[in-house]
């Protein structure tokens, strides 16, 4: 059974566990797809703030990987609005309609790293989940065509995505469902995240960690405890599976 070490390449600063794993869980927006969320918020600012002071890692640093109104309203709260419990849902229903229309009009992309590894990790017969707080996350995986056949979301037997929980990120429920939803254990499962919230998250259920710093946001995914932190995810060395770890989802 393969272990943290071999899978992920050490580096002398940090120390990477020697834990096995059996499943991977995947955060959606800036890990599989290069979807318009931080896009949308910005825009949706007009009226309340001035967009441009939601800056890419103010974003990373508030928004990213929380749930639409924790997002809203710690987004304002960064940002000094004033009377952020009333302005806060007001904001994420904007946010959520700018989206939608990015969404229809223009798509959403995928990062070829993602797919490159969703394609290897398959291939190997690894267990795989998607976990996001985001309810598009679904809607936009289905368009995104990944060969030979299917779509994003058709190489993922669990979908952990929009649901209705009861605490989000950095609290570790959304992983935790996902691993329990794959039929692993949690301490078994390595989240693969580009926000430090969710990393955070995955730490917090006891889980291995993954951060991927897409926009140069390395030192924030360190300062949270990311066990690895890699810049495209083409770097992920994968070692043969061992089939002893071969899960079937939980019904």
């Amino acid at each position: 059974m393969p272990d943290v070490a071999r899978i992920l390449r050490a580096i002398a600063d940090v120390a990477v566990p020697t834990r096995r794993l059996e499943a991977w869980i995947f955060d959606v927006d800036g890990v599989l797809l290069a979807s318009p969320h931080e896009r949308a918020w910005r825009e949706a600012l007009h009226g309340i703030a001035d967009p441009a002071r939601l800056t890419t890692a103010m974003y990373q640093a508030c928004v990213a990987g929380r749930s639409r109104l924790d997002g809203a309203l710690a987004a304002l709260t960064a940002l000094g609005v004033a009377d952020v419990g009333r302005v806060g849902p007001a904001y994420a229903a904007a946010k959520q309609r700018r989206l939608e229309e990015i969404f229809a009009a223009e798509g959403v992309v995928a990062f070829p790293d993602a797919l490159r590894l969703v394609r290897r990790l398959m291939a190997e017969g690894w267990p795989i989940a998607a976990a996001s707080s985001s309810r598009n996350a679904e809607a936009m995986m289905r368009t995104v065509t990944l060969d030979p056949g299917g779509t994003l979301f058709d190489a993922f037997p669990v979908t952990v995505c929009g649901r209705d929980l009861s605490r989000g990120k950095p609290d570790p429920e959304i992983f935790l469902l996902a691993a329990a939803e794959l039929g692993v254990d949690p301490t078994r499962c390595i989240v693969v995240e580009d926000a430090p919230a969710g990393i955070a998250a995955a730490l917090a259920g006891g889980m291995a960690t993954l951060g991927v710093a897409r926009v140069d946001d390395a030192d924030g995914l360190h300062a949270v405890g990311a066990e690895r932190v890699v810049a495209s995810l083409d770097e992920v060395l994968i070692p043969e599976r061992a089939a002893s770890t071969k899960h079937r989802p939980a019904a």
